[in-house]
């Protein structure tokens, strides 16, 4: 095989094709189980410590972005001085990629449970020079309390959750837990722009919280959350519970494509949140806006 730089590039920045999609899917499964661990550059510029037997890692170093869709809406969407709140931060590219965005009149809170993960993203916000970040070391729920975290796959840390995936797994770590307004400042949570929430199984725990406190939020203020069903039906909960509630408080729902099959990153083109109004059966990233349109427009 040539070297993995080299064919990387081709798949980052080569013309969409069917040669660019076998190559991704190949250089996908061998930095899985071929793992290296580098500092890669997103396409945003951010700087980003990886191993690549981690899924979102992985992408972020082969292709220079996660979820490329929703950060496309994201960079569309978000000003100078506004303030972007990143419920579930992993590694932190959204967070990164939100910093320059908003700039130095604005915000960015990035809350992550996992205490290793929230120590490297305090680092790469550092070594980025993003003073505007905010790292929060804690869980996200309904009320202050204490959660057990499940680690089901090494290989995805983009998965842990606060769900027990099955009844013979052990809890990986606890962390502390709290309501979102009770970790923002009043200033943070008036100034948000964007909330995006994913928190593997736990987004109507994180809504349940913020339901009271909606009000204070400003007019063009969008929430993106990821919808997990089955995590959620674990707990007694439903999708349309969340839906529902966010209805009632006068958001409508949209949603946004996301495929995580290495193939599709190499499309190079993005598509836009559009209305939806069914039920909610596989994961899916749908995100809440006052804006009434078939469509979210750039």
């Amino acid at each position: 095989m040539m070297p993995v730089r080299v064919l990387r590039t081709y798949v980052r920045y080569g013309p969409a094709g069917r040669l660019s999609a076998a190559l991704a899917e190949t250089l996908d499964e061998h930095l899985q189980h071929h793992p290296i661990t580098t500092t890669t550059r997103t396409r945003f510029g951010a700087r980003i410590p990886v191993t690549t037997n981690d899924l979102i890692q992985r992408y972020l170093y082969l292709f220079g972005t996660w979820e490329p869709n929703l950060t496309a809406w994201i960079r569309s969407r978000l000003q100078p001085g506004d303030t972007f709140i990143d419920v579930g931060a992993n590694i932190g590219h959204f967070s990164l990629l939100a910093a320059p965005l908003v700039g130095p009149s604005g915000r960015v809170v990035a809350i992550e449970a996992s205490p290793p993960l929230a120590a490297t993203l305090t680092l790469t916000a550092t070594a980025n020079d993003y003073r505007n970040i905010r790292v929060v070391d804690s869980a996200v729920s309904a009320t202050t309390g204490e959660l057990s975290f499940y680690i089901k796959d090494h290989n995805n840390l983009g998965g842990t959750t606060s769900v027990r995936p099955r009844n013979d797994l052990e809890p990986s770590f606890r962390a502390a837990a709290a309501s979102l307004p009770d970790l923002l400042s009043a200033t943070e949570l008036e100034t948000a722009r964007i909330i995006k929430i994913d928190v593997e199984g736990a987004e109507a725990d994180v809504v349940d919280g913020l339901l009271p406190n909606l009000g204070t939020l400003r007019q063009d203020a969008e929430i993106a959350i990821e919808i997990s069903p089955n995590r959620l039906a674990r707990q007694g909960r439903k999708a349309s519970e969340v839906i529902a509630a966010l209805s009632a408080a006068g958001f409508y729902c949209y949603r946004i494509d996301n495929s995580y099959a290495a193939s599709s990153y190499t499309k190079h083109s993005v598509s836009l949140p559009r209305r939806w109004c069914h039920d909610v059966t596989e994961m899916t990233d749908l995100i809440f806006s006052r804006e009434d349109h078939p469509a979210l427009l750039p």
